[in-house]
């Protein structure tokens, strides 16, 4: 069955090139103009893949990725932009995009970067299906708040709920699981974006800060999420 993939680009000639290269690789691929026809798309398609240009009107990608994962928050998201400032880049990991490419941009990356998103999506529903969530109860203490897996949030003691990403609930998981191991950058990146994750360990250190925002009374100075300098971190419950 082939993947299909929604693109939200309003520049029309990159639109097209985009739509004629992904099909031209065997993909189906659902187009949109801009935010609010993508956000009418989304839930009429079973998509397996967004790609999402972030300067568009009206809706624009950032709003577009947030209303999203409130609908699903395992399909995967690519941003595509003419921004390279780092802010702009966490801004997008905080709103749960999966990865980020910059414009310009080689047709062969981005098809890479694709095909891995969808091979760590499958694996994660495999995952999913061979060994269940018995691993790890509902609801389990992190740091300092209370995990709720199936809502994707942390409960802070004064009973503020905060949303998790898919990326951060599974780098909770995987600290959860582990408790007191120092696990490596490059096992962190395994475990929860998947081998064939093309970025840097920058992008696994922003999303363990969200993290620390998230679980940690005072995040800049952890007591749960320990950094291990030069080699990775360590969750001491």
């Amino acid at each position: 069955m082939k993947a299909r993939i929604l693109i939200a680009e309003d520049e029309a000639p990159l639109r097209l090139g985009l739509v004629d290269a992904l099909e031209g690789e065997g993909f189906e691929v659902v187009a949109a103009g801009d935010g609010r026809q993508a956000l009418a798309l989304f839930p009429r398609q079973a998509v397996d893949c967004v790609i999402l240009d972030i300067m568009m009107p009206g809706i624009n990608g950032y709003d577009v990725c947030a209303e999203i994962r409130r609908r699903d928050r395992a399909v995967p998201v690519l941003f595509l932009s003419a921004k390279s400032a780092e802010i702009d880049k966490v801004l997008g990991l905080r709103l749960g995009a999966d990865d980020y490419l910059a414009k310009p941009f080689g047709l062969p990356e981005l098809i890479a970067r694709i095909e891995a998103l969808l091979r760590r999506a499958r694996l994660a529903r495999e995952a999913v299906a061979d060994h269940g969530t018995e691993a790890l109860p509902e609801v389990f203490a992190f740091g300092a708040v209370t995990i709720e897996r199936k809502r994707f949030q942390a409960v802070r003691g004064d009973g503020l709920r905060l949303d998790l990403t898919p990326r951060e609930m599974g780098l909770i998981e995987v600290f959860a699981r582990r408790p007191g191991e120092v696990l490596t950058r490059d096992a962190l990146l395994n475990a929860v974006w998947g081998v064939d994750y093309f970025g840097t360990t920058r992008t696994l250190d922003q999303h363990v800060a969200q993290v620390r925002k998230k679980t940690e009374f005072e995040p800049d100075r952890p007591a749960h999420l320990l950094t291990v300098h030069g080699v990775g971190y360590r969750y001491e419950p």
